[in-house]
Order: C-alpha cells, then sequence, then structure tokens
C-alpha cells in the first residue's frame, strides 16, 4: 500500500514539473496577421517580423523618424487621422516591442471603436479633451471603462480589447499612443465589418446585429476608408 502511494507521488510530482515545464514555454508573438507554414524553406518569403540588417551597416537614420510635430488633415467624416510610426516607417524599431503614433483630432472627431489584436496602448493627451474607453471580453461581461482625459492625462487600453476616443471639445486635440509591439496591427470595428472585401453575407449580419436586411445592405454600400 505504502509502495502505491508513493507511486502516486511520484506520477503526481512528475505531473506538476510537466505542467510548470509548459506553462514557461511559449510561441513567439506574432507580429502580422497570420504567417502560413511553407514545407519547403526555399518557397519562404516572410519571417514573423522583419529580416534584420548585419548591426555593422546599421546607422542613426536607421532609428530615426521627423515629423509628428505636424499637424495632420483632419476633414473626413470622423474627423480625426492617426500617424503610426512602427516597423514599417522605422526600421529600428524591429524587435524591440514597441511603436507610438500621434492622433489629430477636429472638432468632435472620433477615432472610432478599434482594437490592436497584438499590443496594449497606452495614451497620453496633450491638447483638448477627449472621452475615451474600452469594452471587456464577453467573459466579463462586456464592462464599458470610460474616462474624460485633460492635458497631461493617460489612459491604457488593455491588448484586443475594443477601444476608442472621441473629442469632446469645440477645439482640435491631440494625443500621442504608445503601444506594445512593433507592428500592432488596428481593426476597426465598423469598416471590418461593413467594409470587407468580398461582402460578409448580409444574412449573417442581419442575424448577429438583430436589424433589417436592408439597413445592413445600405452600410455595406458605404465607402469605408482607412479612417473609417
Amino acid at each position: 500500500m505504502q509502495i502505491m502511494k508513493a507511486k502516486y507521488l511520484v506520477t503526481a510530482v512528475a505531473l506538476l514539473a510537466l505542467a510548470c515545464s509548459l506553462a514557461s514555454a511559449y510561441d513567439p508573438s506574432p507580429l502580422q496577421d497570420f504567417c502560413v507554414a511553407v514545407k519547403d524553406p526555399a518557397f519562404a518569403l516572410f519571417v514573423n517580423g522583419k529580416f534584420c540588417m548585419d548591426p555593422k551597416l546599421a546607422s542613426a537614420k536607421d532609428f530615426f523618424f521627423s515629423g509628428l510635430n505636424v499637424p495632420r488633415d483632419t476633414s473626413n467624416p470622423l474627423g480625426s487621422n492617426v500617424t503610426a510610426v512602427n516597423v514599417d516607417n522605422l526600421a529600428g524599431l524591429n524587435t524591440l516591442g514597441i511603436s507610438l503614433a500621434r492622433v489629430d483630432f477636429g472638432p468632435f472627431g472620433l477615432n472610432p471603436p478599434h482594437t490592436h489584436p497584438r499590443a496594449t496602448e497606452f495614451l497620453i493627451v496633450l491638447e483638448g479633451i477627449l472621452y475615451v474607453g474600452f469594452v471587456t471580453s464577453n467573459g466579463d461581461g462586456n464592462r464599458l471603462f470610460t474616462k474624460v482625459l485633460y492635458p497631461g492625462d493617460v489612459f491604457v487600453f488593455p491588448i484586443g480589447l475594443i477601444h476608442f476616443q472621441l473629442n469632446v471639445g469645440k477645439t482640435k486635440a491631440v494625443a500621442f499612443a504608445g503601444l506594445s509591439s512593433q507592428n500592432p496591427g488596428v481593426i476597426t470595428i465598423a469598416k471590418a465589418v461593413f467594409g470587407s472585401d468580398p461582402k460578409i453575407n448580409p444574412d449573417v449580419l442581419t442575424k448577429a446585429f438583430q436589424v433589417d436586411k436592408n439597413l445592413v445592405e445600405y452600410l455595406q454600400k458605404q465607402f469605408w476608408s482607412d479612417n473609417n
């Protein structure tokens, strides 16, 4: 009997050790929407992120970006404009796990509900007054967290959660965002749902949103730009 108990104890310890080992192991974080495997490396075109330059060939220009002091045009339907600085336009960010953005708002301009699938975001207001918020996941009851921000205020949007920013003032507003990925990605909810290419079957959206099919088809016919 004692031998059997000892065997169970050894087995339990072994399973616990294996579980701890698996918990500390993880796959590399994805840096694009997907990375389909190829069986023959000769046909490989992309890596998870960007290929690296020989460090001996790097120079200061690879770590430099200019122009975020320049206000952007907000004369679009949403009244906002996002200027992203990520690995695509600042090569030195590769492998560093950070990026940033300038967000310009016209009066009552909106940065619409969206998510960053690969990054947590923090936002600091430089000018104007913003109403910001995010919604938690289904399992957490889709709770809404909101706050009115003034110059100097900071707010954090957890990774992957739907969030937004609205200029509640009659004057322009400016904010800067920091993101925890060299390529955080962005999914604008309305554009992804109603402006996909090709279009999602209207029957799917009619049932999902519990609205009339004519409304769904009307929304799918709208022009969904990068600012939507």
